[in-house]
Parts: C-alpha cells; structure tokens; sequence
C-alpha cells in the first residue's frame, strides 16, 4: 500500500477503516495527505459494540414478556389424538397395534396355530406370542412403549422448564447443568426432552427481542420505527438504565455524523467513558488512538460508502452464481448488472 502510495504522489485524501496496518501505510506512503476515517466503518464499528452492550442486558428484555407467559404455558402441549395419561405413542401407532392384536385373536379363533399366524402375517414368533397373550391392545405397552412412562430427567423437567423459559435451548449445556444438580441419567433422555419442547407445537406467545433487535431500534432513526417498535424500545429503556444511556451515546454520535461536528468527538468520548458500558469502552479507546482519523471523517464529505456499497453488490452477484456459472458470465455481470 505505501508503495502504491508513494508512486502518486498528488494524492491529497485517504479514506480508510480503522486498521492500524492501512493507517501506517497511508502514513508512510502519502505523509502529506489527511487520513480520513470512513465513516461507514465508524457506524459499523458504533453497530457492533451497541449489540455487545445490549447482549450484556438480555435479562432485562424479559420485561416485555406478559405476566402470563411462563404461567400459563408451562403444561406440555398435548398433541391431538392423544390425551396426557394415554400410554399409546401416537394415534397412528396405536391403531396399528389394535388391527395386529384383532386379527392374530380372530386367527387363533379361526384355529390357526400361532407359527401359521407368523408365517401368514410375517411376525417373529415373539410378537404373535405377546399379541396372543394380550387380552387387551392396551396390555402391550409396558416399558419402553409406554408413552408417559417414568425417566430419570422427570425430576429436572422443573429446572429445564425454567432454563427453556430464559431461552436457554442447548441439549448439551442443560445435560451439563443438570449433571451439577445429581442427575446421573444420560444425554440422549434430556436431548429427546429438549428436542420434544421444540418441536411441540405451542401457543404463540409474545417472545422478548432479540439483542439484535434491540439495537437496530437503537440505531435507527426514531421517526423511522414503527409504533410497536417504539413502544418496546422506550419499556426496555425503562426498565435497564445502561441500554438507556447507550441510546444517548449512539443517538449523539449519528448527529455528530450526519452533521459533520467532528469537533464534538474528546466531549462525546468522556460521557462515554463515564458510563458502566464496557463494550462502548473498547470502541473508545480504538478512536481514541486514530483521533485525528475520526474527527477528520465526522468533519470531512469524504466517504467510502459508495466503494462499499459496490463491494456488496459484487458478493451478492458472486453468492449468486456461486456452483452455477463460470468466471466469464461472473464478470459480465459485475460490469454490466
């Protein structure tokens, strides 16, 4: 890069990310242009550390959670055709086993013997034996076959409820937990549990936002959520002070940006450092060490955005075609599309 530099020597502005290696390679290569930070870096280095901080805070986005959920829903959801103390699997098995068990009993009474009834109805010796021996289809569903029968994981069903409700949805790392409470049983059982908890069909409920979601909120423009969205930003700002004061900061560095007051960067970085936000910490002291950089790219109209918006449409194209076209047709439409 600085040989690339030094070769053009009229080169008067260098708009970069916040890389140390691009900085010292402007700075070696171009000493006499202004290095100027891009401003769609900056933005997405506001974006990253905004959700980190939000992350932080998960459990108070639980606040908007009605009252009622985690009450009300907690019963496992009974899947129609079968009842809670029934022992049949599903209805289809169940049927199953009751046409087996009429037809063996109606061919004993026909007089067949019970090898002619497993040659006949291609069953082992053993199924004709137990359908045989059964007086009702009922009576086979013992053990393995019962549907509610006893586990080793029912003890903790309480604890896992809890741990799903929290969002917890790991197999491994609640048979991980569990093991820490006295549960000696095996993976699978609780794997086979948590694995009936998703994919059970439930009522839907309202489920708090995303830390994701959260931040997007934040990010945006406020005349640009809708109401719902609103609504929901302003009861989590209520409820945790530190998303709050995050809002603050992210809302301050957008003015600044938009409207190019580098000048106000040292004052916005000490209200930041003020604050209990270790994440908005880190992205302070990374400007704090390219000051000059970032004050020029919050100042300046200099801007890579349109470079970036293309480098996009080329990942899109090439995702696109990735597996389907060669290198020709790629490049056809990276010119022309």
């Amino acid at each position: 890069m600085a040989g690339w530099l030094s070769a053009r020597p009229g080169i008067e502005v260098v708009c970069r990310d916040r890389a140390p290696f691009f900085a010292e390679g402007a700075r070696a290569g171009a000493p006499q242009a202004i290095q100027v930070a891009d401003q769609w870096h900056l933005w997405s280095n506001l974006g990253d550390a905004a959700e980190r901080a939000v992350a932080r805070h998960r459990q108070c986005l639980r606040v908007l959670l009605p009252e009622s959920v985690g009450k009300e829903d907690t019963d496992e959801p009974v899947l129609s055709g079968e009842t809670p103390a029934s022992p049949w699997k599903s209805e289809r098995f169940a049927n199953r086993i009751r046409a087996r068990h009429v037809t063996v009993h109606a061919m004993l009474e026909a007089g067949h013997s019970r090898r002619s009834i497993g040659r006949q109805l291609h069953m082992t010796h053993r199924t004709v034996k137990s359908l045989a021996d059964a007086a009702r289809p009922e009576d086979l569903f013992t053990g393995q076959y019962r549907f509610n029968r006893a586990t080793p994981v029912d003890e903790y069903k309480p604890y896992l409820d809890k741990r799903w409700d929290e969002g917890c949805t790991n197999a491994w790392k609640l048979w991980e937990e569990i093991i820490l409470l006295g549960y000696n049983g095996s993976y699978g059982i609780v794997s086979a549990y948590i694995r009936k908890k998703r994919t059970s069909p439930r009522p839907v409920t309202a489920q708090p936002p995303t830390p994701r979601a959260v931040t997007r909120w934040i990010l945006s423009r406020p005349e640009a959520l809708t109401d719902t969205e609103h609504t929901r930003l302003k009861e989590v700002l209520a409820n945790c002070p530190e998303p709050e004061a995050l809002t603050g900061h992210v809302r301050s560095f957008a003015e600044m940006l938009t409207e190019r007051q580098g000048h106000r960067l040292p004052q916005w970085l000490d209200a930041v450092r003020s604050d209990n936000l270790p994440s908005l910490h880190t992205l302070a002291a990374g400007i704090d060490r390219d000051r000059d950089a970032v004050i020029a790219g919050l100042t300046l109209p200099w801007s890579s955005g349109a470079a970036e918006g293309h480098v996009n449409r080329i990942k899109m194209l090439k995702r696109q075609m990735f597996g389907r076209a060669g290198f020709q047709l790629l490049r056809k439409r990276v010119l022309f599309a």
